[in-house]
């Protein structure tokens, strides 16, 4: 209806984050594990809010398209409805354990505790390269697709951009 030529599809993917429990402060700082090839994700890494605690993911986990019958994701994630996608599985512990200890191997059995889950749209799909992100522009509409990190991190150079492509002035 906007006259937008091409809309990317979107893939779902929740992101899981488990803390470290027991006082365990074992890092000041962020911690990257070497990046995967032809994963989606930077790879499960631990990070440090202001007051220490440290937590790590986020995991990849592809959602369907319809995570309930008749609902999409997108739909589902602004909903009432909408715990189920970002409820975290507690069934992923394994999988977190042994992604930690790549570069922790000393990780306490039992001191990881299911934190918090966030649905991220992404334009590549399950066993795709990883796609950058894409600004369009559409008459006075800028449409921003698939954002996340690094690109939430460079927000304000993509809003001079969305400035610039609407002819204003930015400062």
């Amino acid at each position: 209806m906007l006259g937008m030529e091409e809309i990317p599809r979107a893939y779902f993917c929740r992101g899981s984050y488990y803390a470290l429990q027991g006082g365990l402060k074992p890092f000041s700082r962020l911690i990257y594990p070497v990046h995967e090839p032809q994963t989606s994700g930077l790879g499960v890494h631990a990070t440090v809010d202001l007051q220490g605690q440290v937590r790590f993911g986020p995991d990849v986990e592809w959602l369907p398209n319809e995570i309930r019958p008749g609902k999409e994701v997108d739909e589902v994630a602004y909903s009432p409805q909408q715990a189920i996608a970002y409820e975290v599985d507690t069934n992923r512990s394994k999988s977190f354990y042994s992604e930690v200890r790549r570069y922790w191997p000393q990780l306490p059995e039992g001191s990881l505790v299911a934190d918090y889950a966030g649905v991220r749209p992404k334009l590549s799909g399950p066993g795709e390269p990883a796609a950058d992100f894409q600004v369009a522009r559409y008459g006075k509409l800028v449409n921003l697709f698939g954002i996340e990190s690094p690109g939430l991190t460079s927000s304000l150079s993509l809003a001079r951009e969305v400035v610039h492509l609407l002819g204003a002035k930015s400062s």
